[in-house]
């Protein structure tokens, strides 16, 4: 918590970790970063939308935040290593863990590409159900703002967006058809107000 390295943002939050685990660039922690997640059962146009959004953001130079999580994350990651610009996963496990395993590959290329990968939980901890929702804080707190791709009207997506009001981060939304029921979340945040 102490060190220059910390990210301001997430200082400014209720809960701040008092220590985060980094593998790859401890740097990039304080840079400006969007947060983009979504479901993990995603559509396919959905995921090319995360792709799209991370790709055109990294060309402003903005930093993608996102869980790794199979679905929405994933693309989100992707799409900022296809542009050569950062991103940082965000993990609800020990660093040293790879979950979802799917991802390894993945996880290789975001610390290959001087990306980072980040914990508050110590090395050896696994994925457990609570870590997810303490996992979301992180990802809204160290970020400008959070967009989401699809999202079921009960999801880790909606959790992170709550967490981005309280933290006084913009939300934003992508809409989706009325038939879709990962649409559901997302035109309910915007009900509420978010962009």
């Amino acid at each position: 918590y102490c060190d220059k390295r910390y990210p301001k943002k997430l200082r400014q939050i209720a809960n701040p970790p008092l220590a985060l685990f980094v593998a790859g660039d401890p740097e990039l922690l304080c840079t400006p970063q969007i947060a983009i997640v979504g479901s993990r059962k995603s559509s396919s146009p959905g995921r090319i939308i995360a792709r799209e959004f991370a790709q055109a953001l990294c060309e402003q130079g903005i930093c993608i935040t996102s869980g790794l999580a199979v679905g929405i994350d994933g693309a989100a990651h992707s799409g900022a290593l296809a542009s050569s610009g950062a991103t940082i996963a965000v993990l609800a496990n020990g660093a040293n863990i790879i979950y979802p395993k799917m991802h390894a590959q993945l996880t290789e290329q975001i610390l290959e590409s001087q990306g980072a990968i980040v914990s508050e939980f110590p090395v050896n901890t696994p994925p457990l159900r609570p870590h997810f929702p303490q996992r979301n804080r992180i990802i809204s707190g160290m970020s400008l703002g959070v967009l989401i791709v699809e999202a079921a009207i009960r999801s880790g997506s909606l959790i992170t967006a709550r967490y981005a009001l309280e933290q006084n981060r913009e939300v934003f939304v992508i809409p989706g058809s009325i038939n879709n029921p990962l649409a559901k979340g997302c035109h309910y945040l915007i009900k509420q107000g978010a962009l």
